[in-house]
């Protein structure tokens, strides 16, 4: 028996999509509102700002900068004083800041590592100490190590008239550890120069002699090679400008010793507190880095007749580090970061300077905007080298 089917219904009788209907134009139509949404709120914020600033007349740029800073600062790596201006006193502050974050990040990468590979060894002695100073350090907030480390060497060390000396003309006391240093020489800097063009040398024949040896077979010798680069090149120039050995020794006057360099107690307890703290999240790091290596590589090794250390160093780690690199980035985010708790202990980081510059100009937004910009600016940085580095040890896949 037939059945009637429906009546076809017309091209103009099909209900029109509405324009919410299509995805796309409905994506585009919500960011825009979204966009639009950010806009007016930033437009919002800074008309206030403006009109709430102009209410109490204060004045508003950067034209502060030009100023006279007069203020004093204890450490600088250039010379600076309080005739200098505030824009002086900043670039001192900002070096600051990057000399502890760049020690620090060398340092606790070392003792992370040594920490890391510590943790699984066969010795269950160091073993357990080791994991017992990961467990404890990471559980105690950084800022309160920073005032026990500042503690510890305050209070426990000598006033600098009964100071401590381990070597000639090295001086410890609670002010800090005085050294000396070679005098005012232009050979000096011709010396510092010819072993920045040294350490570069030293990884450049790093990187042909391995290329060398995989096309090759043949090994280069190239730890010879670098000291001689490293101790040789600087010594030859030392020579060559006259062999300077004056040196600008620390010497006792008034309550403190002048000449010399001095490693203050803010800057050992701000590098103590960071690098001992950051190491133990780094030697975590580094442990599961290990693990994550197949088990039969160090077997693959031993089998072969590699002492344990050269399985660990040549066939583990190097591959244990394709997984460290990037969790490692965010450590040394973070141990950048951390660095602004100096202010603190009284270590003058350009957190610090830019705090006083703020209470002696009313300069606020524009100082809280340069700090700011100052630590976006090196955590890009680091970010974007790493980032290099973690491609460059990649394996390419044919």
């Amino acid at each position: 028996m037939a059945t009637d089917s429906p009546p076809a219904r017309s091209a103009s009788s099909l209900p029109k999509a509405s324009l919410l209907g299509d995805p796309r134009l409905r994506g585009f139509l919500f960011q825009a509102l979204v966009l639009g949404a950010v806009v007016g709120l930033i437009w919002f914020l800074a008309s206030n700002t403006i009109e709430n600033l102009e209410r109490r007349s204060i004045a508003t740029g950067f034209h502060f900068i030009e100023l006279t800073s007069s203020f004093a600062i204890g450490e600088s790596l250039i010379n600076y004083s309080a005739a200098d201006s505030y824009g002086r006193a900043i670039v001192v502050g900002l070096l600051n800041t990057l000399k502890v974050a760049l020690a620090g990040i060398v340092l606790a990468t070392i003792l992370g590592t040594l920490i890391g590979v510590a943790r699984l060894s066969s010795n269950w002695l160091l073993a357990k100490l080791a994991a017992i100073y990961v467990e404890v350090i990471r559980n105690i907030p950084l800022l309160l190590q920073l005032f026990l480390w500042y503690s510890v060497i305050t209070e426990s060390l000598p006033q600098p008239r009964q100071a401590m000396q381990p070597l000639p003309n090295v001086y410890l006391s609670n002010r800090g550890l005085m050294i000396p240093v070679p005098a005012d020489h232009p050979g000096w800097t011709a010396v510092a120069i010819a072993m920045l063009i040294a350490i570069v040398g030293a990884f450049v024949v790093g990187a042909w002699a391995k290329r060398r040896q995989a096309a090759t077979g043949q090994q280069f010798p190239v730890l010879w090679a670098n000291l001689g680069l490293l101790i040789g090149l600087p010594f030859l120039v030392w020579l060559v400008f006259g062999a300077p050995t004056e040196l600008n020794k620390p010497v006792l006057g008034g309550f403190n010793f002048r000449g010399g360099a001095a490693l203050t107690p803010e800057l050992a307890a701000l590098l103590m507190g960071l690098v001992i703290y950051t190491a133990s999240y780094i030697a975590e790091i580094v442990r599961s880095g290990i693990l994550a290596v197949n088990k039969g590589q160090t077997e693959a090794g031993l089998a072969i007749g590699l002492h344990p250390g050269k399985v660990l160093r040549l066939i583990i780690l190097p591959q244990a580090l394709r997984i460290i690199v990037p969790p490692m980035t965010s450590q040394y985010l973070n141990l950048t970061k951390n660095s602004s708790l100096a202010v603190a202990i009284g270590y003058p980081d350009v957190v610090s300077v830019l705090n006083t510059t703020i209470n002696q100009t009313g300069q606020a937004i524009e100082g809280v905007a340069m700090i700011m910009a100052v630590f976006l600016t090196i955590s890009l940085s680091i970010s974007a080298f790493m980032n290099w580095y973690n491609k460059h040890i990649a394996l390419v896949e044919r």
